[in-house]
């Protein structure tokens, strides 16, 4: 086993694209892998999960594993931390939760499977980030995230869901959070 980390990428609904800053990350630095979803525009909560699983069993073999989650990712964590055994979230050293979706809100059918949305405590370090003018979760339900899952808050500037059309490009801020972990 060797101590090199894996920064494992959870992407939310209909996964990230290009221009999002978490498509840049991997682009910049292979410890950066995405955890690919089966299909990522009807998302199954059991089947995400269970790919998280997978992921961090692998990667754990191999050294640290650090969670960089956004949206609807936050919530798979939260789901997979939620049930999973003991020595696999060991493993995990962190999380960086970027605008968590509030699911239990969202008019949109395909993500009521991931009602409600877990709030045990998480057993690792992490940090939930939300923009005060996120269209998919208050300030108010990020914190209230955070609290429950025994994450540090932080109120990003206001960038909207802090996705693509947020043209954050490589996120210096947002590495400095992960780094902070």
């Amino acid at each position: 086993m060797s101590d090199r980390t894996t920064y494992l990428v959870l992407p939310g609904y209909q996964s990230s694209g290009p221009a999002h800053w978490q498509s840049h990350w991997e682009a910049a630095d292979p410890a950066f892998v995405r955890v690919e979803q089966e299909d990522w525009d009807h998302p199954e909560p059991e089947a995400w999960v269970a790919r998280v699983d997978a992921a961090v069993a692998a990667a754990a073999a191999d050294g640290p594993v650090v969670l960089v989650a956004h949206s609807l990712g936050c919530a798979t964590v939260a789901r997979w931390a939620a049930g999973a055994p003991g020595e696999r979230t060991a493993a995990v050293r962190g999380a960086l939760l970027v605008a968590p979706a509030d699911i239990d809100h969202a008019d949109v059918p395909e993500l009521f499977g991931f009602r409600p949305v877990a709030l045990p405590r998480l057993p690792f370090p992490s940090t939930v980030v939300n923009s005060p003018d996120d269209p998919w979760v208050t300030p108010e339900r990020a914190r209230r995230f955070a609290e429950a899952w025994g994450a540090r808050y932080v109120e990003t500037g206001a960038h909207g869901h802090l996705n693509s059309d947020s043209a954050l490009g490589d996120w210096p801020a947002g590495r400095e959070l992960l780094a902070e972990l």
